[in-house]
């Protein structure tokens, strides 16, 4: 067993697919997750529009090929986490493994990532999926709020290691709240947040545009996002913020240059508010969408009050970020911050309640960034491939062969991880 070729992990999101093989402290690929196919305008179903005669349907790309592909249909196989189009699913897998990984599938282990509160049914397919079209010997189904709480082990002591944490997972498209208790997590109790990396874009853009700066016009996505990546952190204080940029404008505005893609032309943005004013969406929801107006250290709080009451305090203590959107300077600390002076009122207000008599034990609240934090999900299930024990608890095909999918149903929680 020990010349076994290392197992295969597959980080499928919304807005990218992070794959790259276990034991690695990065993924090799960060690639979007949309599929470009050849598709007929024709009336009718899905399958007749696809054009299917011969081999066009090897005719396509997946990733950054994809987005610059001309005259095909760029698709989103996945939505808000969960797979909607299981046809171009595979094809994007198909590809993935062996035009980026270069791997033969029957001879990795794979690692599948699937986001909270997945349906059975959708193991099922991705069981059917890995096992029939790609003969593999064995995978592993993981809940990605848990790997993302083992990835956070890296900034921590080997006594600290705990399976119990509020993660907070913010991508590219969607944003959960999840709460894991020994490895499990509490499904009844995970909120999610209308709002991302995609927003924080979308607001830069209105911001530029309302400016009327000079980037030109079918390149203001791009210029958005290089902007936020680039220049963007969290304030402590939105007003304070701007009065620090009014009396010194030269020492906080930032330069971007570009080049314009059509005329070859150079073309400079001055970023001034928008630095700061980005990610205060997180904070501030109401900047970019009037329905929802709920700070998400408010939500944070709303789902650990939701949760067991002898897994609250554990929960405070240990809330994990993963994902690109939770990169930003100061995100961790203001979080904090605001956490504690909400769980802090409430103390307050139940003790005047008591008339003093009852004086509650502080709660100890602390929000753990680490330099895993972009593809935490990501290196948590690498760092888990990687054990001998991974192997024990795979799926494997022999298993497949005679009990059928719904062996996926279920994949344990192994000791690896606690």
């Amino acid at each position: 067993m020990a010349n076994r070729l290392p197992a295969v992990v597959i980080d499928n999101g919304t807005g990218y697919s992070k794959l790259g093989y276990a034991g690695n402290t990065e993924p090799q690929f960060i690639i979007p997750s949309c599929i470009a196919i050849k598709e007929t305008a024709k009336v009718g179903d899905q399958a007749s529009r696809r054009l299917g005669k011969g081999v066009e349907d090897l005719d396509f790309y997946i990733g950054d090929e994809a987005m610059e592909a001309t005259n095909y249909a760029t698709k989103w196989p996945i939505r808000h986490g969960i797979v909607e189009d299981w046809d171009l699913m595979e094809r994007f897998m198909e590809q993935a493994i062996f035009k980026y990984l270069k791997a033969e599938p029957e001879d990795h282990y794979f690692l599948l990532t699937e986001p909270p509160l997945n349906t059975p049914e959708n193991r099922e397919y991705t069981a059917e999926i890995m096992f029939e079209s790609f003969n593999v010997p064995g995978l592993y189904i993981a809940v990605q709020a848990v790997l993302a709480l083992s990835a956070s082990w890296t900034s921590k002591l080997s006594s600290e290691r705990t399976l119990t944490g509020t993660v907070i997972d913010s991508g590219d498209g969607v944003t959960h709240v999840i709460p894991v208790a020994e490895g499990y997590v509490i499904g009844s109790c995970i909120k999610h947040i209308p709002i991302a990396g995609r927003d924080i874009t979308f607001f830069i853009q209105q911001l530029l545009r309302e400016r009327e700066s000079n980037i030109p016009p079918e390149q203001s996505m791009e210029t958005a996002k290089a902007i936020k990546e680039r220049f963007s952190y969290v304030c402590p204080d939105i007003v304070k913020e701007f009065a620090k940029y009014d009396s010194e404008m030269s020492k906080w505005i930032k330069q971007y240059d570009g080049v314009n893609s059509i005329t070859k032309q150079p073309f400079s943005v001055e970023v001034g508010y928008e630095r700061f004013l980005g990610p205060e969406v997180f904070f501030h929801p109401e900047f970019t969408n009037p329905d929802f107006t709920v700070p998400i250290s408010e939500t944070v709080d709303e789902v650990i009050q939701n949760c067991p009451i002898d897994v609250r305090r554990s929960l405070y203590k240990n809330v994990v970020l993963s994902g690109g959107s939770t990169m930003f300077k100061d995100f961790g600390r203001r979080l904090q911050r605001d956490l504690k002076r909400i769980v802090e009122n409430r103390l307050k207000i139940s003790e005047e309640l008591s008339g003093g008599t009852l004086k509650p034990k502080p709660i100890e609240i602390q929000v753990i960034t680490h330099n895993m934090q972009r593809y935490a999900v990501w290196f948590g299930g690498s760092m888990l491939a990687s054990t001998p024990e991974f192997y024990r608890v795979c799926h494997t095909k022999a298993d497949y062969d005679e009990y059928g999918p719904s062996i996926c149903r279920h994949n344990p929680v192994f000791g690896a991880m606690s």
